[in-house]
């Protein structure tokens, strides 16, 4: 079988071992010198190839324009061709061929050229301003140089096709280009649940269970419940604590903007589950229809409509199909086609749970009602060796006071009368119930006060009250100090006592030593 080698044709060598020179030139030289004419060459034929493009393109813009000037001056008469000349001279348009050309005419100044040149031309030919056969001439004329410009057009594309062959013929590295590749990209990791998402299942736990043969069944039977009851009852405790564990399950931006699209809108849902794969996450379902009650319990009766129908929209995609991906197409692609059974089912459970969540909202409504009404903020002690008292100002900051007492050295006297005025405008904020009550220094009467309140706006009063310091909390343990300087006074008289005991001794003892000596 021969060889082809055909395909080196293409392949252009400028140290070729088949090159012969002058004997005077050293081969490495004409190596070189080759190498250059073939670079010059090849750009000498590429800005041709670009220039050629270049002059293609511009008479694609000019030839249909002059053919409709010469049939305007040809309906219109020497008058338009005129006002086009005039036109041209003064406002030309601005728009050019796309070169970075200096000089750079624009296409109506090329139109002018080629319409004085038809002027010229009628001149030369005998035809003055005034004569009747100046129409027929200039339209004669812009004919003659549109198809002038139709020869050139065609020379210039003959011209293109022979450059590009002859580009072609040669693999230079402009045509080095990337065929294909392949990459490896990983699939983005599935979103994680929401928090709090199956907070409400049960743990369960797998255990293998073993039978003994024992000599005394009756009573291993009995150990075994009463180890049972002390099971069953540290279970019950364990799933007493994992209730009050409990977390509902949290909204996320994706999940509160998707909650926010229309009911029926099953278009804009399915694009914006394509757009965002962390809403088909664990407990999405849930958390919308929390937000659902919570909305409802605010009035927002239709923001709570959409969380429902957002919400069972999530279910019915879940349950349909193997996988969420196939239960999602299946379920959008029924709603949009207008399948009526489908939307008929859909439709009454979204009402259905709708209704429902409505009625569990007026009992929950009604059962705190009967219990005592809204939630309250109350002044409560610690513990019952706390009391609580208020430093109720009697009035403004005097304008002159002076600080005395230990502990009072380096103090700023503005920085006191400023906390002094800030209590008594504190104070004066509050309603007349509320400032009555703080008179009298009742802790009961403010409780009550408190309680009528918002727990908002109850919260705010006792932030107030605490920082401006009208808000007091005091140990009540008392201390019985009473007969304190009357057990002192007994103790001096009884240590005067016996000073004076001792003196008397000591005289009587020198006495007595005197009458001895004696």
């Amino acid at each position: 079988m021969p060889l082809n080698y055909s395909k080196w044709d293409a392949l252009e060598l400028s140290d070729d071992s088949d090159i012969e020179g002058h004997p005077n030139v050293d081969k490495r030289s004409l190596i070189r010198w080759k190498q250059r004419d073939i670079h010059e060459k090849r750009e000498v034929r590429k800005h041709h190839i670009l220039q050629l493009k270049a002059d293609i393109a511009c008479n694609e813009v000019l030839a249909p324009r002059l053919q409709q000037i010469a049939e305007d001056v040809e309906k219109q008469g020497p008058a338009h061709f005129s006002s086009l000349v005039e036109k041209f001279k003064t406002s030309p348009s601005p728009e050019a061929p796309p070169t970075n050309a200096q000089g750079q005419k624009s296409y109506d100044e090329m139109l002018l050229v080629l319409m004085l040149q038809v002027w010229e031309e009628a001149k030369k030919d005998g035809v003055e301003k005034d004569d009747p056969q100046l129409g027929e001439a200039l339209v004669q004329g812009l004919k003659q140089h549109v198809a002038k410009i139709g020869e050139h057009q065609k020379k210039l594309r003959t011209e293109l096709d022979t450059e590009e062959e002859e580009q072609k013929k040669k693999i230079t590295m402009d045509d080095l280009h990337e065929g294909f590749d392949s990459h490896y990209v990983p699939p983005k990791p599935a979103p994680p649940p929401l928090k709090g998402a199956g907070a409400g299942e049960k743990k369960t736990a797998k255990t293998t269970a073993t039978e003994f043969e024992t000599l005394n069944p009756r009573g291993v039977a009995a150990a075994q419940d009463t180890f049972a009851q002390g099971s069953s009852s540290t279970e019950a405790k364990e799933d007493d604590d994992d209730e009050d564990d409990i977390e509902v399950p949290e909204m996320t931006p994706t999940l509160e903007e998707f909650s926010r699209l229309p009911v029926r809108g099953y278009e804009e849902s399915w694009e914006y589950i394509k757009a965002h794969r962390d809403v088909i996450v664990p407990g999405a379902s849930d958390a919308l229809l929390v937000a659902s009650f919570r909305a409802q319990s605010k009035g927002q009766s239709d923001y709570a409509l959409r969380c429902v129908h957002q919400s069972l929209l999530l279910q019915y995609c879940d349950k349909l199909g193997t996988g969420a991906a196939d239960g999602v197409k299946l379920f959008f692609k029924k709603m949009i086609d207008k399948d009526q059974r489908a939307i008929a089912v859909f439709e009454k459970d979204v009402a259905d749970t709708y209704a429902h969540i409505v009625e569990r909202v007026r009992v929950t409504k009604a059962e705190e009602e009967a219990s005592g009404g809204s939630e309250q903020i109350q002044l409560v002690p610690e513990n019952p060796g706390q009391g609580i008292s208020f430093n109720v100002p009697d009035g403004p900051p005097p304008e002159e006071f002076t600080l005395e007492g230990p502990g009072l050295d380096g103090v700023d006297i503005n920085d006191v009368r400023r906390a002094l005025q800030m209590r008594w405008d504190v104070f004066n904020s509050f309603d007349k119930p509320l400032q009555d009550a703080l008179k009298e220094g009742s802790l009961e009467k403010v409780n009550k006060v408190l309680g009528d309140m918002k727990v908002e706006k109850a919260e705010e009063v006792v932030k107030l009250l605490d920082l401006a310091g009208i808000l007091n909390f005091s140990d009540s343990n008392i201390r019985d100090e009473t007969g304190r300087n009357k057990l002192v006074d007994e103790d001096d008289e009884e240590e005067e006592e016996e000073e004076e005991n001792e003196g008397e001794k000591a005289a009587d003892e020198a006495e007595a030593e005197t009458k001895a000596e004696q």
